[in-house]
């Protein structure tokens, strides 16, 4: 009976001792999210008034009076440069509805807000590259190629919207 007890009491104390661990893990931020920023589960995008949850990888925004969730932008924004768009990163806040402070939000972070300089997490894709016969055009404007350089602009302004960057 003594074996019996001292072998409850050592079952007890292995389990008083055992440790809690419990990981969070937010999501991986997306490439064109804000460098240095891991920690944070919101942005948001003054620029088309739409939030990102990194953790559950989706924009937030309002239609109609309601606020939904959706794993794309809506289709007014698809071409909307996230890379370029500046983020504001929503540090203070830690629940699942960040638009609750909305009209705060729009106030600080008006259209076209642009704070500190941001670096992207990752390049931003090109995919709008030219296949390699255009790229030779390209290539021979540069080098002066008189086909391509007299009176004939029309190649230097194609594409250069949003590919242009730095």
């Amino acid at each position: 009976m003594k074996k019996l007890g001292l072998a409850l009491m050592l079952l007890m104390s292995v389990f008083a001792h055992a440790q809690v661990s419990i990981n969070v893990n937010i999501g991986t931020p997306p490439s064109w999210g804000p460098e240095g920023n891991d920690e944070s589960r919101y942005y948001y995008l003054p620029d088309i008034d739409i939030y990102y949850d990194v953790a559950q990888s989706q924009y937030i925004y309002e239609n109609s009076g309601k606020w939904v969730r959706d794993k794309r932008l809506p289709s007014r924004y698809r071409n909307y440069d996230l890379y370029d768009g500046y983020k504001v990163v929503l540090n203070d806040y830690k629940g699942d509805s960040p638009y609750s402070y909305h009209k705060k939000h729009v106030t600080n972070y008006p259209k076209g807000y642009k704070g500190k300089p941001q670096k992207t997490r990752g390049n931003k894709p090109d995919s709008k590259q030219k296949p390699n016969k255009d790229n030779a055009k390209k290539d021979n404007t540069k080098k002066g190629n008189s086909k391509n350089s007299k009176g004939n602009n029309s190649d230097k302004n194609k594409d250069h919207g949003h590919d242009d960057r730095h």
